[in-house]
């Protein structure tokens, strides 16, 4: 048998499964329209490339639950959660601040379909830098007396990642419980032996949804991109600095690293600290039971209302996308949105345009340099119907822009690890903060306002006047853009 007869039995097969894995993409995996005559393209024009990165990006997770939902019953959160339901459908619940109660409905929504208790008794902190969030969590973890729990999508083994480390060894020596879970596909990177003197110190670590086969992990979507810090079931940290030099301004590429991240006291801890919880029995064999000192009592810290809502591809609803959906139906003055990536699905972006038409200030932040090309391309081509509408887009030219912050009124808001994009509707299990305080929210108008003075508007001028190949880049990309 010639060489040639043999290449073309094996491409005669890669087509034929091709044709099986199209249909089974068409009617059995019930994708929306768009991923489907997307992914359709793809193993059409690219048959055995297109194979290949079906097998990488768009395995389908079944819809059941990963979770074992049992720990919130044992943590009592189904019962707060119920009797809050009961009291926002009766008209009696208890709330501190009336603005608060404008937003019973979204409120409402999120407890039914999440289980997202609100809190009103909380005091939060926004750091906008990572050399003072970094400073602020190492000082907390230097404080611990009886637990750290840590969750991030990416953990890089440099000059950050190993002072942290350190710090957590130390802390696991003198007896204090430390977990760490981080992302499989996103700390890839990260050696094996990396967490060595941290698990011989006692610490445990855990990875999510790791390789079957060492360094060939092929599950891209589906990922853990939360970034959650709990100490002592007191003090919670939550948004987007995952851990790593970069997100110190210390990456050539990126510049200053911009970012939005919150640092909580208060009785939401409770639900970051269930969120742990249910992540870390979900990866490791070594299961978290339900204990007192895991939520010790914390009495009112401050006046700031949140709700910690989690989604993830396992979730029957995509919560944070409607909790965005929600915010952008209630403003009637104006819509402040920071995201790295900007590429809705067609719910998100009608509802923005919907807003802009309607006489909302709908203002737009993105970067003005791409972490992910394709990415960026797909954002910058939904970025220009957006200006068609008469929205205004804010290009960040101060570093690199990764916060994931959405305003509404200056009364409510989101931060947390959830981007604009389909990836973090669909595919990542994500986490958020609603935070109703309008003190609080103002600090972060304030926030973006900077923000803006330091950044390039484009109009949609200057949109219409941009390059046959900077089109045709948009034009490829938003093709892609259900499957990015």
């Amino acid at each position: 048998m010639t060489i040639a007869t043999i290449s073309t039995a094996v491409l005669s097969i890669f087509l034929i499964l091709n044709i099986v894995l199209a249909g089974f993409v068409v009617f059995l995996e019930r994708r929306d329209a768009g991923a489907t005559w997307a992914w359709l393209l793809v193993l059409f024009f690219v048959p055995v490339v297109g194979f290949v990165l079906y097998l990488i990006f768009g395995q389908n997770l079944s819809r059941k639950k990963i979770f074992e939902w049992k720990d919130k019953k044992k943590i009592g959160i189904m019962e707060i959660t119920d009797t809050q339901i009961d009291m926002l459908r009766s008209g009696d619940f208890p709330f501190h601040d009336n603005k608060t109660a404008q937003y019973k409905d979204l409120i409402y929504m999120l407890l039914v379909n999440d289980s997202a208790v609100l809190t009103q008794d909380n005091k939060v902190d926004v750091f906008t830098d990572g050399n003072k969030k970094f400073q602020s969590l190492m000082a907390d973890i230097r404080s611990a007396k009886d637990h750290v729990h840590l969750v991030y999508y990416i953990m890089r083994n440099d000059r950050l990642g190993n002072d942290l480390l350190a710090l957590l060894v130390e802390k696991a020596k003198k007896g204090v419980e430390v977990r760490v879970l981080y992302d499989a596909m996103g700390s890839r990177r990260l050696p094996r032996k990396f967490f060595r003197p941290l698990i011989a110190a006692g610490g445990r670590v855990s990875a999510f949804f790791p390789a079957i086969i060492p360094h060939l992990n092929l599950q891209v979507n589906y990922r853990n991109h939360r970034k959650l810090a709990i100490i002592d079931g007191a003090v919670g940290y939550i948004g987007g600095f995952n851990i790593g030099d970069e997100y110190l301004g210390l990456n050539k590429k990126f510049g200053y690293w911009r970012d939005t991240h919150l640092k909580i006291y208060g009785k939401a801890v409770y639900a970051m600290q269930t969120r742990f919880i249910l992540d870390w029995n979900q990866a490791s064999s070594n299961k978290i039971s339900y204990e007192d000192r895991l939520f010790p009592e914390i009495g009112p810290m401050g006046n700031t209302d949140v709700q910690i809502v989690s989604s993830g591809p396992d979730s029957e609803w995509e919560q944070i996308k409607y909790g965005y959906i929600k915010l952008i139906n209630s403003a009637k003055d104006y819509i402040l949105i920071q995201t790295p990536y900007f590429i809705p699905d067609s719910s998100v972006h009608d509802a923005l345009k919907i807003a802009v038409l309607s006489g909302v200030d709908v203002r737009l932040m993105i970067p003005n340099k791409p972490d992910h090309a394709f990415v960026y391309w797909a954002t910058y081509s939904y970025v220009g119907e957006l200006l068609k509408t008469g929205a205004k887009v804010y290009v960040y030219e101060n570093g690199f822009i990764h916060a994931k912050t959405m305003i509404a009124d200056g009364k409510i808001a989101s931060v947390g690890t959830a981007n604009i994009d389909v990836r973090s509707f669909r595919l990542n299990f994500e986490v958020n903060a609603f935070l109703y305080d309008q003190e609080l929210v103002q600090e972060l108008v304030d926030i973006f306002e900077k923000d803006a003075s330091l950044s390039r508007a484009l109009t949609y001028d200057q949109y219409l006047r941009r390059p046959k190949i900077i089109r045709f880049k948009e034009s490829i990309s938003r093709l892609l853009s259900p499957i990015l």
